[in-house]
């Protein structure tokens, strides 16, 4: 199949220096440890895990264990790619090239099939286009898959696919959707599949199954489909191929066709609303209202009000009578956001009303029957909101029915590349721009952030970047990052006099004196006689003793993660005894 039109394309290199890969793998029987990069591996038996993905296949059926598989294997190519780009260090073209190469041949290592190209992967960083076609060899899936159902309708390397697509997606920066389109468990001689931007692939939708909240999420029994739904008109982009993402998935499914009082939980911006939204979709209440209110925008005095309705009359101002949010919400559901921030009486009132499942308008002697379903959310430890004596503790036990913890965005950050495409499509539409893709430096850079405004920063900062970037250009840095954010891991740029700085910094005049003369300091030491291995001591030495011993902010300092630094303290402490 031959590659569709696109303008020039940079090729990856033909040679594939395997000692890159060899200095990264360490065995360490004794500790019981094998590590690739800073990975933990296991050496695993091929036929049990075969026999695993027989058994879930008929327990689970063929497609929910496709998504599993096909995750898993997104999640090890997100890995696997974001420890090949540090090994391999720049965002230049030739660096991309070294990396995308090394990525087939890894998988080769790790035992899965083996790869022979038909084109070999090409791509043109300026305009983020990407195409690769690749024959799978010795596919492992496929041969099981064969040996336990027999010839099968449909493609059967669900890992192997969702590798290829992790991997390139994270060195892309941008969805690449890889399919595979003849394999050895469908009768052909070979596995093929083809790898393009996700943009270009038409009917992508069951291939991406495993990333789509909105299949992992099934319909209650004795129900319409949620496609059948008006809710589900308007379903949330939510989409994820992370643990955490997937774990809130899996919770959501289950309590979605009860009428269980819903907890979420997190911190500002993680997406609560979002998933709140999905779970009405879903749910049995579907076709009734949902109705949102945030407890914290609410004034003190009117909270009553706003929550119960009021009567004509009722005090100075209320010249009409109106329900209020549980009387607006009656065979639907209630979104109560910021739960924490009621104040006490209100919260006393609330608790009679979910107790009751009745309201009393505010200067109304009338009671009114209501049928909610609630669903709350918090950006605070409502445990220790109730120690402190800000939030009573029989309405914490009423809410805390099913709670849901959704993780902060930088402990998923498998899910940025993922997340910034429904964004740049979103907002590309609206101020009617075409944006190429994304910057290799801009990919790295969404990865170094800290995301303390989690999902709801993201979005803001895609929907500024699409306003700030040239139509048919990329997004920057200088596009993404405009709004005063500071990223708090180093990353590193030639200045104008050929030295190595921080990328915030490489605009600025270079004063030849290094920040805190740590260059000069190693200069000296170097120039003193001290071999590498005594200058990594000191390194690993002065790291603690700045840190305190505590040995995750020793590795950030020195730019290494944890547990790249305890190889290296290992290695040295063994070396001295």
């Amino acid at each position: 199949m031959p590659r569709p039109s696109h303008g020039p394309l940079t090729a990856i290199t033909d040679a594939i220096d395997d000692r890159t890969l060899a200095k990264n793998v360490h065995f360490a029987p004794d500790s019981g440890h094998i590590l690739l990069f800073d990975q933990r591996m296991l050496l695993m038996h091929g036929f049990s895990v075969a026999a695993l993905r027989h058994e879930l296949v008929e327990r689970l059926g063929l497609d929910r264990t496709r998504e599993l598989f096909t995750r898993m294997g997104y999640q090890q190519g997100v890995a696997d790619a974001r420890c090949l780009r540090e090994a391999e260090g720049g965002d230049t073209d030739d660096t991309l090239k070294r990396t995308l190469a090394l990525g087939p041949r890894l998988r080769e290592i790790e035992g899965f099939v083996r790869n022979q190209a038909v084109d070999r992967m090409q791509f043109n960083t300026d305009s983020g286009e990407f195409w690769g076609d690749y024959y799978w060899q010795s596919s492992w899936e496929a041969e099981a898959h064969l040996q336990h159902f027999g010839i099968s309708g449909s493609p059967a390397c669900w890992m192997m696919t969702g590798y290829a697509s992790g991997f390139t997606t994270t060195m892309m920066g941008r969805p690449i959707l890889w399919r595979e389109l003849e394999c050895v468990a469908m009768g052909h001689a070979r596995c093929r599949v083809i790898g393009r931007p996700l943009e270009e692939c038409e009917d992508s939708a069951d291939d991406l199954s495993f990333l789509r909240i909105e299949d992992f999420v099934s319909a209650p029994r004795g129900r319409q489909s949620p496609a059948d739904t008006p809710a589900t008109a308007s379903l949330p982009d939510l989409v994820g191929a992370s643990a955490g993402f997937n774990a809130v998935a899996h919770l959501i499914r289950r309590v979605a066709p009860t009428d269980a009082t819903v907890l979420f939980l997190g911190e500002s911006g993680v997406g609560k609303e979002r998933f709140s939204k999905t779970l009405h979709a879903i749910g049995p209440r579907a076709n009734g209202p949902f109705i949102g209110v945030n407890c914290a925008a609410i004034p003190a005095e009117l909270v009553e009000a706003e929550l119960f309705g009021v009567e004509r009359g009722a005090f100075t101002g209320a010249h009409a009578s109106r329900p209020g949010k549980f009387e607006r919400a009656h065979g639907g559901t209630l979104f109560l956001d910021e739960i924490s921030s009621l104040p006490m009486p209100a919260q006393g009132k609330l608790l009679r009303a979910l107790q009751e499942g009745e309201v009393e308008r505010v200067g109304d002697t009338r009671v009114r029957p209501v049928d909610v379903r609630i669903v709350a959310a918090a950006n605070r430890d409502l445990r220790a909101e109730v120690a402190a004596g800000r939030f009573r503790e029989d309405l914490f036990f009423r809410l805390n029915v099913f709670p849901i913890e959704i993780p902060p965005l930088r402990e998923r950050r498998e899910d940025i590349a993922l997340m910034l495409n429904v964004f740049v499509e979103r907002y590309a539409k609206r101020f009617r721009k075409h944006i190429a893709g994304l910057t290799q430096r801009a990919a790295e850079a969404l990865w170094a952030y800290d995301w303390p405004g989690n999902v709801r920063e993201l979005e803001n900062i895609v929907e500024r970047a699409v306003i700030l970037a040239d139509d048919g250009g990329n997004l920057d840095v200088q596009h993404l990052f405009s709004g005063g954010e500071r990223l708090t891991q180093p990353m590193f740029n030639l200045s104008a006099g050929g030295r190595l700085t921080r990328a915030a910094d490489a605009s600025a005049p270079s004063t030849g004196t290094p920040p805190d003369g740590i260059d000069a300091h190693i200069a000296s030491l170097v120039a003193a006689g001290l071999r590498f291995d005594e200058l990594e001591q000191r390194l690993l030495d002065h790291a603690m003793t700045r840190t305190g011993g505590n040995l995750s902010a020793a590795a950030r300092l020195l730019g290494l993660r944890r547990g790249q630094f305890e190889y290296r303290a290992k290695k040295r402490e063994a070396g001295a005894g």
